[in-house]
């Protein structure tokens, strides 16, 4: 088990206990009103910790608008002016997102460290394929895992250099096996919180699905601290892909489905009662395992595992608890005859 050196962000305590969703504001950061309006339903969804972009001075006023609404932690993202990190320290950020090494000489860094070390604000170190040094390009010839890795830890020796060890950790790459492999690398050289993700992972399909091979393998594998699903879509969707992943691990407890794909012993409309019982138990704070089934094959074993399940007939449906069948009911009423079951769990 890797030994976790704990972050605290805002109230969330990265110690490798929890395992915290973030996401990022996609409003333009002028857009004051609509920054906080969608915070605020990120924040409604789920997300657990927030990011911003800061890229000038004038979106540091963002930052007061936020922390005035919002209850889960904020995230400041900088890039290249390390002014912008002061401002937003000083404007009660709960973290920053900087490379220290594109911010400018070492005194700007000193000045970046010593306004979060007076503010326990902790430093994410945010490495990625298309940032990587020319020197570490030239050196391993591509953004390998070790290059990026390389990248990271220089990174910190920096932050080190002034006595700051409050940090968390990302290395991400579009590519997922590099994402992995520098992930498990990062997680065999240094004790700090990582935060996963895939980036530049695409549109909502096969973002989700990069992002689940990515984060997925890493979290079975107990790396991990915080997640984000980097989605070209609205934010909202990055949180429940985010929540499916880690229930999907194991990593979080609540609804879980069971539907098979079905096959030509299935007499019923399968796919439309599965999908009605997942839109049903969406929003529902259980934990607890539904089966769908189509047939009596793997329907009353598959049953037997999850808390409550149906399994097709022609026509008709049985529904099982655990190893019990309850009653044999009719196709029309498989829906809402589940769901009388489900609210008695």
């Amino acid at each position: 088990m890797r030994t976790i050196k704990p972050v605290k962000v805002g109230d969330c305590l990265l110690d490798g206990k929890h395992i915290y969703i973030q996401s990022m504001l996609n409003r333009r950061s002028d857009d004051i009103a609509g920054s906080v309006e969608q915070a605020l339903a990120l924040e409604q969804a789920g997300c657990e910790i927030v990011r911003a972009a800061i890229p000038d001075m004038d979106a540091v006023r963002l930052v007061g608008a936020l922390k005035e609404k919002l209850r889960i932690p904020l995230v400041a993202d900088i890039h290249f002016d390390y002014r912008l990190a002061i401002e937003a320290a000083a404007a009660g950020v709960d973290k920053i997102r900087i490379n220290p090494g594109n911010i400018g000489d070492m005194d700007r860094v000193r000045q970046v460290v010593e306004a979060c070390k007076s503010r326990q604000i902790p430093i994410r170190i945010g490495v990625n394929s298309g940032s990587l040094e020319k020197e570490l390009l030239a050196k391993y010839g591509a953004p390998t895992p070790e290059a990026l890795v390389e990248s990271a830890l220089g990174h910190v020796a920096i932050l080190n250099r002034f006595d700051f060890d409050d940090i968390v950790i990302s290395i991400k790459s579009s590519d997922v096996p590099t994402m992995i492999r520098a992930y498990r690398l990062a997680a065999q050289k240094c004790p700090y919180p990582l935060h996963l993700g895939v980036t530049e992972a695409g549109t909502e399909r096969m973002g989700l699905i990069k992002s689940a091979i990515g984060i997925g393998a890493l979290l079975a594998d107990d790396i991990g601290e915080t997640i984000r699903v980097s989605l070209t879509d609205d934010p909202i969707k990055e949180i429940a892909a985010a929540r499916d992943i880690l229930k999907g691990v194991g990593k979080r407890k609540g609804v879980q489905i069971v539907s098979c794909p079905t096959c030509g012993r299935t007499r019923i409309d399968l796919v439309k009662a599965a999908k009605e019982v997942e839109a049903a138990v969406a929003n529902l704070d259980k934990d607890i395992k539904i089966a769908v089934m189509g047939c009596i094959v793997n329907g009353p074993g598959e049953a037997r595992e999850a808390d409550i399940g149906v399994a097709g007939g022609d026509g008709c449906a049985v529904i099982f608890k655990k190893d019990q069948c309850l009653r044999k009911i009719p196709e029309s009423e498989i829906v809402p005859e589940l769901l009388k079951e489900i609210e008695k769990l």
